[in-house]
């Protein structure tokens, strides 16, 4: 299972070794100061959009792998029935990161700014 760690400096997106292979995908270490927005995507499968290269599909079930579409360069890693992270990002190799976990909603909290304003987020389905 794909961990995502929160910390004062960064978020960690750490791959099992399976999806590391499949999605040909690394660990990726993104500053805070580089996530401009977080928000919960209900449906994360229906939210990968664009081309796949490289990486891998299945259909209605999983994708994951690096993204291409309208100028942006996706990291993807989602699950069919599970909820995903978004995350817009600046300056860094992805443009967003679209990772699949069960508790997003927590994740996007833990991201608020420490002066307690929130990220701009939106909720969305895809």
């Amino acid at each position: 299972m794909t961990s995502i760690l929160v910390s004062d400096e960064a978020l960690t997106v750490r791959l099992p070794l399976v999806s590391r292979i499949a999605g040909v995908l690394g660990e990726q270490v993104v500053p805070r100061s580089a996530i401009t927005g977080a928000d919960v995507v209900t449906d994360g499968l229906a939210a990968a959009r664009g081309l796949r290269a490289p990486g891998l599909a299945i259909p209605g079930r999983r994708e994951i792998g690096t993204w291409r579409g309208r100028g942006a360069r996706r990291f993807v890693d989602v699950r069919r029935g599970q909820p995903a992270l978004r995350l817009r990002l600046r300056g860094q190799r992805y443009d967003e990161l679209l990772i699949g976990h069960d508790d997003a909603a927590a994740l996007v909290a833990q991201l608020a700014p420490s002066t307690g304003s929130p990220l701009p987020q939106k909720r969305s389905r895809g």
